[in-house]
């Protein structure tokens, strides 16, 4: 089983700045792509940033160049620094996680329980 725990969502007005990390424990034999969603209420959940494990990193048009996201392989962690946020930012951010266990074949997703991020104008 893999276990993945979020942290550093918050409220911070507008043109502020927080960190989201989530770190993965549990049988891991080694993590594949790790990425952030958001879903914002009343719309789907959207890709806001992906790194894969041989450091290949997309980003959703609306977060480029205010968004970074970043791996600590060591660790089973991934951060998204989130810069110059903006009301259309607020949502619940979901970790996922691709990750091959210790004597399986195949990896599988993982998500996170989500961390609620709001920004007041």
């Amino acid at each position: 089983q893999v276990e993945l725990v979020e942290s550093g969502g918050g409220l911070v007005q507008a043109g502020g700045s927080l960190r989201l990390s989530c770190a993965a424990s549990g049988n891991i034999a080694s993590i594949n792509a790790m990425r952030w969603f958001r879903q914002a209420p009343g719309k789907q959940r959207e890709l806001v940033a992906g790194v894969t494990i041989g450091g290949n990193i997309d980003y959703a048009d609306s977060v480029k160049g205010r968004f970074t996201i970043s791996r600590d392989n060591a660790a089973n962690t991934v951060y998204l620094q989130m810069n110059s946020l903006k009301p259309e930012d607020t949502a619940v951010y979901y970790c996922d996680v691709n990750a091959l266990l210790l004597g399986a074949r195949y990896p599988y997703d993982v998500w996170g329980q989500g961390t609620q991020v709001t920004v007041s104008s």
